[in-house]
C-alpha cells in the first residue's frame, strides 16, 4: 500500500483534515506500507509558504511521519502542461475565452454541496490554432470517450458508503462532467484533478484515502487517467467530520484549526479522540 495525504496550503488544517490524515498514515502503517505528503499549491495565488509550514508543523506534532521529501505540484507546473499538451496533439483540447471567475473556479477541488456546472460547449468549435494568451483549455470529453473502451472505465472503492466496483458510464459522463477545465498555461495554472491524476501515478500511489465528498468527482480522474494511460489506484472515501449543524468543516472554520487546539494545550490523543481515532 502506498497512500498520501495531499492538502492545499491555502489555510490552517482543522479537525477534518487531521482526520483524513491521522487515517490514510495509520491504514499505511498497518500495512506496511508506504504514507506520502503533498502539497497541492497549484492555486499559485492562494497557496503561501506559511500555510504549508504549518500543514508540516501539525502533522509532525500529531506524530505522523511521511516516506521521501514533501512533493510540491508548484514545482512541477511545466511538466504537468507539456503532458496536458500531448491531448491537443491527439484533438482532445480547445481554447476556451469564457469568464475567467468561471474557470478559475472549474480549475479548483469541488466542494460538498456546490453542484459542478456542466459547460454548454460556446468555445467547442474553435481550433487550437485560434488559441489566445489567457485562454483556458477544455477537454472535448465526447471525443475523448469515443477513444476509450467503457468496459475499462472501472474503479474499486473501499469506503464505508460506496464500497464494491464503479462504472464509469460515458452518457452520464456527457450530461454530468461535461468539457471540463484541465489548465490555463499562460498562468502556470493546471486543474486540480489533473495534477493529481499524474501525481498519484507518479508517485506510485495505491490507494487514495479523501474525504467521500470527492467520491462524484472520480470519473472525472478515471477517464484522465484511461486518456494518459495510467494506472486506476484504489480509492477509499471516508466519512467527513462536521459541525454542531452537519455542516462539513472548512479552512475558514480556524476555530477547529490544530494550531489553536495546540495553542490551547490539546495533546495529539486528543485530537484522535476528537475525530473518532482512538
Amino acid at each position: 500500500m502506498r497512500t498520501r495525504f495531499a492538502p492545499s496550503p491555502t489555510g490552517p488544517l482543522h479537525l477534518g483534515h487531521a482526520y483524513s490524515a491521522i487515517l490514510a498514515h495509520d491504514m499505511a502503517r498497518a500495512a506496511g506500507g508506504a504514507f506520502l505528503l503533498r502539497m497541492e499549491d497549484t492555486d499559485l495565488e492562494r497557496s503561501k509558504p506559511e500555510w504549508a509550514a504549518l500543514i508540516v508543523e501539525d502533522l509532525t506534532w500529531l506524530g505522523l511521519t511521511w516516506d521521501g521529501p514533501v512533493h510540491r505540484q508548484s514545482d512541477h507546473i511545466e511538466s504537468y502542461n507539456a503532458r496536458l499538451e500531448t491531448l491537443a496533439d491527439r484533438g482532445l483540447l480547445y481554447p476556451c475565452a469564457c469568464t475567467r471567475g468561471d474557470i478559475r473556479a472549474a480549475l479548483a477541488a469541488p466542494q460538498e454541496g456546490v453542484a459542478h456546472a456542466v459547460y454548454p460547449g460556446t468555445c467547442r468549435a474553435r481550433p487550437m490554432a485560434d488559441r489566445q494568451p489567457g485562454d483556458a483549455l477544455r477537454l472535448n470529453l465526447g471525443r475523448a470517450l469515443a477513444l476509450l473502451d467503457p468496459a475499462t472505465l472501472t474503479f474499486t472503492e473501499t469506503g464505508p458508503a460506496d464500497a464494491g466496483t464503479h462504472r464509469v458510464d460515458p452518457a452520464t459522463a456527457r450530461t454530468t462532467i461535461g468539457d471540463i477545465v484541465l489548465g490555463r498555461k499562460g498562468e502556470g495554472i493546471v486543474a486540480y484533478f489533473l495534477a493529481s491524476a499524474f501525481d498519484d501515478a507518479d508517485q506510485g500511489i495505491t490507494h487514495v484515502i479523501r474525504g467521500e465528498d470527492l467520491f462524484d468527482f472520480t470519473p472525472i480522474q478515471v477517464i484522465l487517467q484511461h486518456l494518459f494511460g495510467l494506472p486506476t489506484p484504489i480509492y477509499h472515501h471516508h466519512r467527513l467530520i462536521r459541525d454542531e449543524a452537519g455542516k462539513r468543516l472548512a479552512k475558514r472554520d480556524d476555530a477547529r484549526a490544530i494550531a489553536k487546539y495546540r495553542a490551547e494545550g490539546a495533546s495529539p490523543a486528543d485530537i484522535r479522540r476528537m475525530v473518532g481515532l482512538l
